[in-house]
C-alpha cells in the first residue's frame, strides 16, 4: 500500500478569509477550527479521497514564488467560465514567468498564493 496525500497544510497571515476563499473555489466547508488555524475539506470531513486544507496563521508575509502550488480544475462549466468565477471571487491573475501560450491561468489567491486554472473538465465527483 502507498501513502496519499490526507491534508495541505498552508501558513496564512488571515486563516479565515484564506479559508472562506479556498471554500468557495473547491466547494468545501469548514471543518475545524483551533488555535487560530482552519481546515477546510469536503462535506463528508476528512479521511476520504480528497485532501483537506489546513491554514495556519503566521506573522511572516509571502515572499517570492512557492515551490509548491495547487492545480484546479472546473467541474460544471468551460475554462472561461470558471476563470470569470474565480476572478469574481477574489483570485488575480499572477505573472510567474509564462509565454501567454499556455493552456492554463496562472492566478493568485487573496495572499499571493499562486495556483492554476487548468482547461480540462473533471467530474465534480472524487
Amino acid at each position: 500500500m502507498a501513502c496519499r496525500i490526507s491534508e495541505l497544510v498552508l501558513d496564512s497571515r488571515d486563516p479565515e478569509r484564506l479559508a472562506a476563499f479556498w471554500c468557495e473555489v473547491l466547494g468545501y466547508v469548514v471543518l475545524d477550527r483551533g488555535d487560530g488555524s482552519v481546515e477546510i475539506g469536503p462535506e463528508e470531513g476528512s479521511g476520504g479521497l480528497q485532501p483537506t486544507i489546513v491554514f495556519n496563521p503566521t506573522d511572516t508575509p509571502k515572499s517570492g514564488k512557492l515551490p509548491l502550488h495547487i492545480d484546479v480544475n472546473p467541474t460544471d462549466r468551460d475554462q472561461a467560465a470558471e476563470l470569470d468565477r474565480l476572478l469574481k471571487i477574489g483570485a488575480r491573475p499572477a505573472d510567474v514567468g509564462q509565454t501567454g501560450e499556455e493552456s492554463w491561468h496562472v492566478l493568485a489567491d487573496p495572499e499571493g498564493n499562486e495556483f492554476c486554472l487548468l482547461r480540462r473538465q473533471l467530474s465534480g465527483q472524487p
